[in-house]
C-alpha cells in the first residue's frame, strides 16, 4: 500500500509507525529498557517495514540508520543553525529532487564524446538537455557543433545560476529556469535526458505526444519500461553508462 504514496511520505509513515510500535513494545514487555534498546528495536522495525512494503532496496539501510544517526547527531551539541544552513544548501543545489525523484547527475566526458558522434555534422539541428545541471555538456557540444542550437532547462538554483553565467560568458548555448514537464519538446530535433528510473514512462508519453517524426530521444543510463531502444551505446566511464536511443 505504501508504494502508492510519494517515497518521502512513505518513509515518514514508516518511521512514525516504527517509533510508536517500538515504544509500545518496550513499555509492555521491557519497561526498564533504555534508549539503546529502544533505538535498536525502532531501527529494526523501520527496516523490516520498508522490506515488507517492497520499497526500493536502498530505503532499508536508510531506515535502519535514520534514528541512530539522529540520536548520534543530538549528542554532538551542534547548533541548529548549522542544520538549517545545511538544509538550505542542499535545497539550493538539488532543488525539487525530493518531489521529482531526479537527483543531480553530471554527464561524463565519455557521454560528451558519444553524443558528438551522434549529432548531425552539417545540417542545422536543435538540442535540449533536460535538467542541464551546470551546463558542462551543453558547453562542450556547442564548441564542437556550430551547426547546432543548444538549449538547457534546469530547476535547481545553484546549477542553474552556474549554467546561466557560463552561457552569458559566451559558451554558445541557452539555458532557462523551469520545469521541463511544462516545456514543449516539438521544437527540438534531439532531446537528451539523464534522469532516474521513476519518470521514464512519463517522459516517453510526453515525447510521443510532442516530438516531431524523425527526432531523437536519448536517455543516459535509464530505459523506458516496455519500450526497446532503437540503439544502445555502452560507455566505458566511471558509472558504466549506457546511452539509449529512440527514433520517434
Amino acid at each position: 500500500m505504501l508504494k502508492h504514496f510519494h517515497p518521502s511520505i512513505a518513509a515518514l509513515l514508516i518511521q512514525i509507525t516504527a517509533t510508536v510500535t517500538s515504544g509500545v513494545l518496550i513499555a509492555l514487555f521491557s519497561p526498564s529498557a533504555g534508549l539503546l534498546e529502544w533505538m535498536i528495536l525502532q531501527a529494526l522495525l523501520a527496516g523490516l517495514l520498508s522490506f515488507v512494503a517492497r520499497l526500493p532496496v536502498w530505503w532499508i539501510p536508510m531506515h535502519l540508520l535514520f534514528i541512530p544517526m539522529v540520536i548520534a547527531a543530538s549528542t554532538l551539541n551542534i547548533s541548529s543553525t548549522w542544520y538549517l544552513l545545511l538544509f538550505l544548501g542542499l535545497l539550493l543545489i538539488y532543488g525539487k529532487s525530493f518531489a521529482t525523484q531526479v537527483p543531480l547527475y553530471l554527464s561524463s566526458e565519455s557521454v560528451n564524446q558519444a553524443l558528438e558522434t551522434l549529432l548531425p555534422e552539417q545540417q542545422q539541428f536543435s538540442f535540449i538537455d533536460l535538467g542541464s545541471g551546470c551546463g558542462g555538456l551543453l558547453k562542450n557540444l556547442a564548441n564542437t557543433h556550430d551547426n547546432g542550437s543548444f538549449h538547457g532547462i534546469e530547476s535547481a538554483p545553484v546549477p542553474y545560476a552556474i549554467s546561466k553565467l557560463r552561457s552569458l560568458l559566451g559558451s554558445g548555448y541557452d539555458v532557462r529556469w523551469g520545469d521541463f514537464w511544462k516545456h514543449d519538446f516539438s521544437r527540438y530535433d534531439v532531446v537528451y535526458a539523464y534522469l532516474s528510473p521513476v519518470p521514464m514512462d512519463s517522459l516517453w508519453q510526453k515525447a510521443k505526444k510532442e516530438m516531431r517524426p524523425g527526432s531523437l530521444l536519448i536517455s543516459n543510463t535509464f530505459v523506458i519500461p516496455g519500450v526497446a531502444p532503437d540503439q544502445s551505446i555502452r560507455l566505458n566511464d566511471f558509472s558504466n553508462s549506457t546511452l539509449y536511443l529512440w527514433r520517434l
